[in-house]
């Protein structure tokens, strides 16, 4: 069965040219533009894992993971992409419950597409035990 990816990202030309990897890798996608869109998305597509931007219009992504890990006490992986390089902002969003964060100026588009796998993966055996 096909993984659904829920990419959150406010600039589109990212947004887009993350879609279009992450869909020729063969996964299922879903964009969203803003925090309040991400949520109405994530509760609509149920995806397998969520990419998340932090600096956002209308919901930033610390209050989007939140509602996700905390409130929803959803275990789907989520994963913080971010500029936002701060220990406090890394730090922030490890005690939330993102299973990685990653500052986009430190990674390619393959080290990043290799992360979202790995979180799968590790979902995927916590589910078997």
């Amino acid at each position: 069965m096909q993984k659904k990816i829920l990419i959150v990202e406010d600039d589109a030309a990212l947004l887009k040219v993350l879609l279009q990897k992450v869909k020729s890798l063969d996964y299922a996608v879903v964009g969203a533009g803003d925090g309040a869109e991400a949520l109405i998305k994530f509760k609509e597509e149920s995806p397998d894992l969520v990419l998340l931007d932090v600096v956002m219009p209308i919901k930033n992504g610390f209050e989007v993971l939140e509602e996700i890990k905390v409130k929803q006490k959803s275990k789907v992986p989520v994963i913080i992409l971010t500029n936002l390089a701060e220990y406090e902002n890394i730090d922030r969003g490890r005690r939330l419950g993102a299973a990685d964060y990653i500052t986009k100026s430190d990674f390619t588009l393959k080290e990043i597409m290799l992360k979202m796998e790995r979180a799968m993966e590790i979902d995927e055996q916590q589910k078997l035990n």
